[in-house]
Formats: C-alpha cells, sequence, structure tokens
C-alpha cells in the first residue's frame, strides 16, 4: 500500500511536469508569434463614400490619403497611427470586383451581405523584420491588377467563410510612421492617438474559428469574443484614460484609450 502510494505521487510529479513543460512550449511560442507578426491594419466595409469618416473626423481623428483600387473595384478612406492603420472601404466597381481574379477574395459577397450575417471586417498583418516570408495562416497569393507582377499578398484560405473577417498578410508593410516621402500620412490627431494596442473582434460566429483565424489569435495580434452582431474594438495607446467611444451602430467599431 505504501510503496502503490509513494509510486503514484511520482505519477502525479512526472504528469504535473509534462503539463507544466506543454505550457511552456506554448507560451515560447505565442511570445515567438507575437515576435513574428505585426498587425497591419483593419478594414471596415462601408456604403458607397464611406460618409461615417465624417464621424471619426469630428471626434478628433485626422483623415490620411485615399484612394481607388483600379481592377480591384474598391474605393477607401484612411486614418493612420503610428504603427497601423484603420481603413473605411467600399465597393466602388461592382464588376471589377466581381472579375477575375478578384473574385475568389469574396469582397463583394462581403459588403452587399454585411448587413445579413456577414463579417464587414478585414484583418491585416504584416511580418516583423526579419521574418518576411513567414505567413501565419493558410493562405493563398492573390495579386491585383493595381499591384506589379512581382508583388502578391497572402490571402486567408477561409476567405469563402464569410462569417469570419477576411485574413490578409501584407509581406511589404510596415509602420506608418516609417513611410517616407509622398507616401508618409498624418499620424497627429486632435484626441492624441499615437498606437493601435488593442484589437478585439466581436462575432455571433466566434465559439468556432476556422484553422486559419485560430491561427491569427496565435499571433496575439488579435482577440476574439462571442456577441450578438459584428463589431470591433480598437484600444489606443494601453487605454491608461479609461475612456470609450461607441460609434455604432453607424459603424460597427468602439474606440477605447
Amino acid at each position: 500500500m505504501v510503496q502503490y502510494a509513494v509510486q503514484h505521487q511520482r505519477g502525479d510529479r512526472k504528469e504535473s511536469h509534462h503539463r507544466r513543460l506543454k505550457l511552456f512550449e506554448r507560451s515560447i511560442e505565442s511570445i515567438n508569434n507575437a515576435m513574428t507578426f505585426e498587425f497591419d491594419h483593419l478594414f471596415i466595409l462601408t456604403d458607397i463614400g464611406a460618409s461615417e469618416a465624417n464621424r471619426l473626423s469630428s471626434f478628433g481623428l485626422v483623415e490620411g490619403a485615399s484612394r481607388i483600387h483600379r481592377g480591384q473595384g474598391t474605393a477607401n478612406r484612411c486614418f493612420f497611427f503610428h504603427n497601423a492603420m484603420l481603413e473605411l472601404l467600399w465597393i466602388h466597381d461592382p464588376e471589377e470586383a466581381k472579375s477575375e481574379p478578384i473574385h475568389r477574395t469574396r469582397l463583394w459577397e462581403r459588403s452587399t451581405n454585411r448587413n445579413n450575417g456577414a463579417c464587414p471586417f478585414g484583418i491585416c498583418l504584416r511580418p516583423a523584420k526579419g521574418a518576411e516570408d513567414t505567413v501565419a495562416f493558410s493562405s493563398w497569393a492573390y495579386r491585383p491588377p493595381y499591384l506589379s507582377e512581382t508583388m502578391s499578398i497572402a490571402v486567408g484560405t477561409n476567405s469563402d467563410v464569410l462569417t469570419e473577417p477576411m485574413l490578409v498578410q501584407i509581406s511589404f508593410g510596415k509602420r506608418p510612421d516609417q513611410y517616407s516621402g509622398d507616401k508618409s500620412q498624418p499620424l497627429d490627431h486632435g484626441v492624441g492617438f499615437r498606437e493601435i494596442t488593442r484589437v478585439e473582434l466581436v462575432s455571433p460566429a466566434a465559439n468556432n474559428p476556422s484553422p486559419e483565424l485560430q491561427a491569427v489569435l496565435e499571433t496575439n495580434q488579435l482577440n476574439l469574443r462571442i456577441g450578438t452582431e459584428y463589431f470591433v474594438e480598437l484600444g489606443f495607446d494601453g487605454e491608461v484614460q479609461g475612456q470609450q467611444v461607441d460609434f455604432r451602430p453607424g459603424l460597427p467599431l468602439i474606440i477605447s484609450w
């Protein structure tokens, strides 16, 4: 009986050590992922013209450059911060958005069904310096006409899953405060925001993430929680002031600082 108890205790210690080792390995993997990838930008699909951007400007954000994505059928209005960007995106040309090779992105379907169950967001990552050849999730190479033939964007293989955000990784992405020349953007905002430090997606479909979305969650650049409707919370500068503004229902966005 005593011998059995000692053996059982040793077994418990061995099992406990194994569990601690596994947790430690996951912790190291999580830290490595966080160092390998950076949050590049969030896009939110909107109505034509993204009039919601005017509310962001009235709040104190300074709007940066906008563009038409020739051949992709989309246009945008953007707000830049030191480390990342917020993009309001809409369908500019339906025929382009539905054409080859654009249709596989499902931007058209995502936009037209965003009030009928489709997730209206895109989560875009960039590799950290030295990890340019590493993609966070299973992907396919997207070559929109507005890019040179030698460039591509990695799009998650879950792009058909409209209940999840479109997942994108841009190998040539960089922090807006590293833009140079005519690419530089206004980074000083009336509300004083500098960096996006939290991105949290609230989703009715959060309970069963695809392997691609799970891989993004493991980079520690995105949090996910269940909710009755889609929206995103953006936290700025560590949210030390404890303040928040809700731009719903016009824009599925909450900003905390």
